[in-house]
């Protein structure tokens, strides 16, 4: 990742822009600079709160991007879309940037296939489960304007900032 990556304010509720359903990248301007700077700077925004994922509209872009962080570094994906999902959910505990110090229980599908453009505009499909299916289901909801405290019941005890998102 670039030295010159910069960290980016994060955006809480309520303000709307997390509510608003985000636009389709064209896939034509993913390698602009700009965008490549935004990825960059949403990468290092991700690991510095070490969350485990990030969405554009987080840090007040209504673009369909996110970003998961893995063993492997950032994966950057525009226009993801799950396109297969498991029928079997499990509930598991979250917490998100936008609405700090908050956890609470979501049910979320074990297991999804993903489909999205990569960095340079390649379209890729990975299929995922356990905490990456969830979280990139969580981030994908993001993009459409919905919370994970739309869809969450409260945790019976709370952990000290583990898995934001």
């Amino acid at each position: 990742m670039s030295s010159k990556a910069k960290i980016l304010p994060i955006i809480t509720i309520p303000n709307p822009i997390l509510k608003k359903k985000s636009a389709e990248v064209e896939p034509k301007k993913i390698s602009s600079k700009e965008l490549q700077e935004l990825c960059l700077n949403m990468e290092k925004t991700m690991k510095d709160k070490k969350g485990v994922g990030i969405a554009a509209p987080q840090i007040g872009k209504n673009i369909r991007l996110i970003i998961i962080n893995t063993k492997d570094g950032g994966v950057v994906m525009f226009n993801p879309k799950i396109i297969r999902k498991s029928l079997t959910k499990e509930w598991g505990e979250e917490g998100c940037f936008s609405v700090p110090d908050v956890f609470g229980q979501v049910k979320r599908h074990k297991k999804i296939e993903c489909e999205y453009l990569d960095k340079t505009g390649k379209k890729i499909k990975i299929k995922a489960e356990g905490l990456m299916a969830r979280v990139i289901q969580h981030e994908i909801d993001h993009l459409d304007g919905i919370l994970f405290i739309d869809k969450a019941v409260p945790s019976s005890k709370i952990r000290g900032g583990q898995g934001r998102s």
